[in-house]
């Protein structure tokens, strides 16, 4: 009996030891395991927590205005109600979106555009849903969030273009980032985040856009923020200071509107600033912004006009007579012409079987260079045409920034065209026949030029010769983007002289071709240029025979207007180009338009102003010059003839 008693003591013994064993090992592995979730895992489950009860939000940085040369801001940034949502903090995205249709006007294209948005994007990322708030919509969905699970109100900034259509084409606008332009920085895909699309606006659009900063907020079960942990901020883009004056701006934008398509530059002759670059018609940015109608959209579309295209940079037109200049330069040079040299206009000129008609149809009788530009007589620069030569020609052109790109900051920029025999071979297959230099010599034939172009080609005339090129951007946050100093062109300062000898007699002579445009104004200096009107299509024989008028025909076959031009005539500092699309004359349309621009651009005086706190010139003497500073931003070395 005591065997046994001894044996079951045994038993039990054994089995308490292997419980015991069991429960030492379980107790071992519960205190590995909450070791291993606290310690090793800690973090994770902490920030797993932390994410139920803290909401890490994305500020937006304020976008980097733009300003005109005297600080008038061009592009500005204005507050803005926005509502967002957070697809991940709702049950149901479209029962959301209904529901806050009892609050605020929201369309049910607008809510499939939302749903549609949301599956390109990750869940935690707001979505735009309504931006341009008013306070009464604020407050309504403010107060019943509670029942709007992942609705938010964000207050933000958009952006605004105070000058309208007037700077529509130089500063561009903003829209929505696209799906091709996303490049991994967290800050495009913020709701509502824009990017520049055209103008100023793109070419400067990373250095606007600044760095976006980031909230903290402790938020409650429904997910509303009651209080804020922490916060960086944001940092704002650069701000970007141009060198046109934005009124003058505006004044040649309305003078451009007289006429149903056209364009004008005015730069200085000096330093490349470009005060103004206007394009008609034009378009409201602001449109652009808040997301422009469909149809809308479409008329600009099929506007014959082309609203969008800014005309002033990629417009090209055959230059007409006022590439007459270049011509004389390269006869000039060549030997060919001289101050004397005189030509019998019978109102035609014959070379071979081919005859090329004067636009006066019976002839300016005998003219020299100074008359010959006086009148635009197209038979004394046909005289020359074949003795010169179509390559003198185009090197002379190409010297004064015709047929290339000038490196302009806006990249709409177009290269024009100076045609020579290599080109036509290359290009047509032809070979060049004097005919086509007889045609070159007024502007036409294959010629074809941008109004900047001619801006800058005048400049170049007036300036001493000095390869000036253009430029619009004066500094990018504080750092200078404006003029550099420019080499002297290989060309002969009495040739110069020669030439602008006649464009003051196309001006302020009886005979001149754009007299009746002179500047009467006695307050402000005369103008000097030279009208061109470059055909669209050849004048027909019959068209001839019956003495049709060119204003008669459709809009689209009428011909082009020009006039490039320069005042103070003998301090020469500011210069302009106006094309006047079908505008049928230069004379007639585009010198007239010239004269108001450039007797206004005297009296604002722009070049002769303290800008930004930095000092710049009063208009150039014509005398030689040391340490001059030609411009609003930086003191050039140069000496002008």
């Amino acid at each position: 009996m005591a065997f046994r008693e001894e044996e079951h003591i045994q038993s039990f013994s054994r089995r308490a030891i292997v419980i015991g064993i069991l429960q030492f090992l379980g107790l071992g592995i519960l205190a590995s395991r909450l070791a291993w979730l606290q310690i090793s895992q800690g973090s994770k489950y902490k920030t797993l927590s932390d994410k139920n009860r803290i909401n890490i939000r994305m500020i937006a940085p304020l976008r980097g205005e733009i300003v005109d040369r005297f600080g008038v801001p061009l592009a500005v940034n204005v507050q803005n109600y926005r509502a967002l949502i957070v697809p991940e903090q709702t049950e149901n995205l479209k029962d959301s979106l209904k529901k806050l249709q009892k609050y605020i006007s929201l369309s049910e294209e607008m809510i499939e555009r939302i749903i549609k948005e949301s599956k390109k994007k990750k869940k935690f990322v707001p979505l735009y849903v309504k931006e341009d708030l008013t306070w009464e919509e604020v407050a309504k969905i403010e107060v019943n969030l509670p029942d709007l699970p992942g609705l938010l109100i964000d207050e933000g900034e958009t952006r605004n273009y105070p000058y309208v259509e007037s700077t529509a084409h130089v500063i561009g606008y903003v829209r929505a980032v696209s799906q091709e332009e996303l490049t991994g920085d967290p800050v495009l895909t913020l709701p509502g985040f824009k990017v520049g699309k055209t103008g100023i606006e793109k070419v400067f659009d990373l250095d606007m856009r600044g760095r976006a900063g980031a909230v903290q907020e402790e938020v409650n079960v429904h997910g509303r923020a009651v209080r804020e942990l922490g916060k960086k901020p944001m940092e704002s883009g650069k701000r970007v200071a141009l060198s046109i004056d934005g009124e003058l701006q505006r004044f040649v934008q309305d003078a451009l509107s007289e006429h149903k398509s056209a364009s004008a530059v005015v730069m200085d002759a000096y330093n490349g600033a470009v005060y103004a670059m206007a394009s008609h018609p034009s378009f409201d940015p602001n449109m652009f912004v808040k997301g422009i109608p469909q149809d809308v959209w479409q008329s600009m579309l099929n506007d014959p006009t082309l609203p969008q295209t800014n005309k002033a940079l990629a417009g090209q037109y055959p230059p007409g007579s006022t590439f007459k200049m270049i011509t004389a330069l390269a006869g000039l040079e060549a030997g060919i012409i001289n101050s004397k040299t005189t030509v019998n206009c019978l109102g035609s000129f014959k070379l071979g079987r081919g005859k090329f008609h004067c636009w006066k149809k019976h002839g300016h009788g005998w003219m020299n260079l100074t008359t010959a530009l006086q009148q635009s007589c197209d038979t004394y620069f046909y005289d020359m045409a074949v003795e010169v030569g179509i390559k003198r020609i185009s090197e002379m052109a190409k010297r004064f920034g015709l047929g290339e790109e000038l490196g302009f900051e806006i990249k709409e920029e177009k290269s024009g065209l100076i045609p020579d025999e290599e080109w036509i071979a290359s290009r047509l297959g032809k070979k060049w026949q004097p005919g086509d230099t007889v045609n070159a010599t007024i502007g036409q034939g294959y010629i074809l030029a941008t109004p900047l172009q001619l801006a800058v080609m005048t400049a170049r005339l007036v300036n001493g010769g000095f390869s000036v090129r253009p430029w619009i951007t004066g500094y990018v946050g504080d750092k200078y983007k404006g003029a550099d100093q420019w080499p002297k062109i290989e060309v002969s300062g009495q040739y110069l002289k020669m030439v602008m000898n006649g464009m003051d007699a196309a001006v302020n002579t009886k005979k001149g071709t754009a007299y009746s445009s002179r500047i009467l104004n006695e307050n402000v200096g005369l103008m000097a240029g030279k009208t061109g009107t470059a055909q669209v299509q050849s004048i027909t024989a019959e068209q001839r025979r019956l003495g049709l008028q060119n204003k008669d025909l459709p809009w689209k076959q009428r011909h082009h207007a020009l006039f490039v031009g320069y005042a103070p005539v003998g301090k020469p500092r500011y210069v302009c180009s106006v094309v006047v699309e079908h505008g049928v004359g230069g004379s007639s349309a585009a010198a007239p338009l010239a004269s108001k621009i450039l007797e206004h651009v005297q009296i604002r005086d722009p070049a002769s102003t303290r800008i930004h706190s930095f000092e710049i010139s009063k208009p150039h003497t014509g005398k030689d010059t040391e340490n001059k500073t030609f411009g609003p931003f930086l003191p050039l070395k140069r000496t002008v003839e």
